[in-house]
């Protein structure tokens, strides 16, 4: 039923930005949270970046300070603006929602050459 669309990814050189785009089935106030996870290639996946129905965040300590996510309620789609990239940015992307039950997006690739 839940169906979490994802767009925004690609290759972009290091300090460079990118924003990745989450939109959501339904209205983003019916997730307790919503938020982005990656997995490199051969490493665990991480949390990225959350937020909560209420608007609090959390982040990684890798991104503090070089990204932010937010959401456009009236769009029910969730952000991640990337900035200052580095290569150990380079994951899979994964946007996930959270109704009690955790809901997966198909992700996207982010490439950052060394």
């Amino acid at each position: 039923q839940v169906q979490l669309v994802v767009s925004g990814g690609g290759l972009v050189q290091a300090g460079g930005s990118l924003r990745l785009s989450c939109a959501a089935s339904g209205s983003i106030f019916s997730f307790n949270a919503m938020g982005w996870y990656r997995q490199a290639t051969g490493n665990e996946r991480e949390m990225v970046a959350i937020m909560t129905r209420g608007g609090s965040t959390n982040y990684a300590d890798s991104v503090k300070g070089r990204f932010t996510i937010s959401r456009d309620i009236a769009k029910s789609t969730v952000y991640l603006q990337m900035n200052s990239l580095k290569p150990e940015d380079t994951a899979f992307y994964y946007c996930a929602a959270d109704q009690g039950t955790v809901y997966w997006g198909r992700g996207t690739q982010v490439t950052v050459p060394s």
